[in-house]
């Protein structure tokens, strides 16, 4: 039997990607503060400091750099440049060990937390956490993290539900909480009221004059343009969301609603429209109006008419040669959002959807926005609708309940055949009373009075006609609606693929385009949404390119459907 010869493992760390012999531990630090503020950014320059004397000060260990990563919250990594930054250098094979203050600096969330650790534990990069006494490639580091780690993500919470308690108190109290600045009004931030700005008001007068005369949304932005009025943010361009998002702003009649969102959990930070998961709070005369109730509720009267009608006649009023045709808007300047085709004929030809104003007024003119491929929209979309059919299953069964039973309550029928009816007979009156005055058999004084009563009348008459025909008209559309919806949601099962007739079935709209919480334009936020009234906002940002750069000129033809 030949002889085993063991060769003993080397105490020395090998570089796997270059084979060579490390003779000293390459070391780097991760610092974070979550805040601004004065006291934690001396924290967080003490701790740089603390960390670099640390490592260059032991003898077995090479420097290697310092993350850090300040003003930032750490319930996700992914918005953590320099932590990124880290997580990339180490598995390249630059880091051996990464020394942080504790968990709760590395971060908040359980998931995260042990997703970085298992991942750099598989590159064999040790974590050593100094508050906690933890490296992780010791054998008992992971479970002791797990512990840990989930008292960190509880504290988070904590702190969260504490915050939330906060500003429900404050809102309890009327003072006003997450206040958007709007046009007409002036905000005072340190005695948190809001004043009329008269130069601005005549803009909110105006439109709301215009729209209760039955003047449409899209003409008054056009007028609006034409006029060079200027928005609360400066620009001289107007769209028609813009007007419909000042009509439906319940601040212009001196009322204020707070809490018309909430966060779903503090990990994710994901936010809703509240349809009644969490408190609202409603101010009435809260401030100085600047147009009145009466005219406030006409306004809403008109919009609710024209909202269902237009939300039923736009797919069939345009062409939907793609499947997101019509349904995509910019979420900077309001515009719509046409598809273009980058790099035809190449291998790298992909669809992406941009912003119509940028493309034809120049980048100057939405300079936020970004063209998204529609592949990334489709992703987003198959988590929206995966979100929708788990998170809300139950706010869209009841949503759907509700409506079914408003609609059985109404019954139009009878009142429109009834007003058909009077309007024959009315017809019949006016008739036989223009031949008794050609036979002059009436004085001109009466037939006049007569006729003018019985013009009125039918006026009357056949309006109402008219809106009760437009009513049980919706009334067939939201039934059809309704239809689709049930037909969609009922035991479904989450989407693993893109499906083109689900989206067009459930989503109402797609704005591209937003502002993170700390208001950093954000160009690949997506917020879907539905018909049902829920909004969803993804994150879809664009993966990073693999693109290899080329010299010469780039083909790049575009196809470009009907916008709207």
């Amino acid at each position: 039997m030949s002889k085993v010869h063991i060769i003993e493992a080397q105490k020395e760390k090998i570089n796997r990607t270059t084979g060579k012999l490390i003779n000293k531990m390459r070391v780097a630090a991760y610092c974070r503060v979550s805040t601004d503020s004065d006291e934690q950014m001396n924290s967080y320059k003490s701790q740089v400091i603390h960390y670099k004397n640390l490592i260059k000060q032991n003898k077995e260990w090479e420097f290697v750099d310092i993350y850090a990563d300040s003003g930032i919250s750490g319930t996700q990594s992914d918005n953590r440049d320099e932590f990124q930054r880290m997580i990339s250098d180490a598995s390249k094979g630059l880091i051996d060990i990464i020394i942080t203050k504790s968990i709760s600096r590395f971060a908040r969330n359980t998931m995260d937390t042990l997703k970085y650790v298992r991942l750099l534990k598989d590159e064999n990069v040790a974590i050593v956490f100094e508050k906690e006494n933890i490296n992780t490639l010791t054998m008992n580091g992971e479970v002791l993290l797990t512990i840990l780690s989930s008292l960190a993500q509880q504290e988070s919470e904590s702190l969260s539900a504490n915050t939330k308690k906060g500003l429900e108190m404050k809102m309890e109290r009327g003072e006003l909480v997450g206040y958007q600045g709007c046009l007409g009004y002036d905000y005072d931030k340190e005695s948190k009221s809001i004043s009329i700005n008269e130069e601005e008001s005549k803009t909110v007068r105006y439109i709301f004059d215009r729209y209760t005369e039955g003047v449409g949304c899209f003409v008054i932005a056009q007028e609006l343009t034409a006029m060079g009025a200027v928005t609360k943010k400066g620009n001289t361009e107007w769209v028609d969301t813009s007007v419909r998002g000042i009509v439906k702003n319940e601040k212009y009649k001196g009322d204020i609603l707070m809490g018309k969102s909430f966060t779903v959990d503090p990990i994710s930070k994901r936010r809703l429209d509240n349809f009644g998961e969490s408190k609202k709070y409603y101010i009435e005369n809260h401030h100085e109006p600047i147009i009145s109730r009466e005219q406030f509720d006409k306004a809403q009267e008109i919009l609710s008419k024209r909202s269902k009608n237009f939300n039923q006649g736009r797919q069939n009023k345009y062409s939907l040669k793609y499947t997101f045709s019509s349904l995509l808007k910019c979420g900077y300047c309001g515009g719509n959002i046409t598809r273009r085709r980058w790099h035809s004929g190449s291998d790298n030809q992909k669809d992406v959807w941009s912003c119509v104003t940028a493309i034809r007024k120049g980048k100057k003119n939405c300079p936020e926005c970004k063209a998204v491929e529609e592949t990334i929209i489709e992703n987003a979309f198959v988590k929206a609708f995966n979100i929708l059919c788990t998170d809300n299953k139950t706010v869209v069964e009841e949503f759907l309940n509700n409506v079914e039973e408003g609609l059985q309550s109404k019954d139009n029928k009878k009142r429109i055949n009834k007003l058909n009816a009077e309007i024959n007979s009315t017809e019949i009156k006016i008739s036989k009373l223009i031949d008794l005055h050609l036979e002059d058999k009436i004085d001109k004084i009466t037939y006049e009075e007569k006729y003018g009563q019985l013009i009125k009348t039918l006026k009357e008459l056949k309006t109402e006609r008219i809106e009760l025909d437009t009513v049980q008209g919706e009334e067939k559309a939201i039934k059809e609606r309704l239809s689709d919806f049930k037909k969609i949601f009922k035991n479904k099962e989450p989407l693993t693929e893109f499906d083109g007739d689900v989206f067009k079935t459930v989503v109402e709209e797609v704005v591209i385009g937003g502002h993170n919480e700390d208001g950093i334009p954000d160009p690949y936020m997506l917020t879907f949404i539905f018909k049902t009234g829920l909004n969803t906002k993804i994150d879809g940002h664009k993966p990073p390119s693999k693109m290899k750069k080329k010299t010469g000129n780039k083909k790049c033809t575009y196809q470009e459907d009907n916008p709207r």
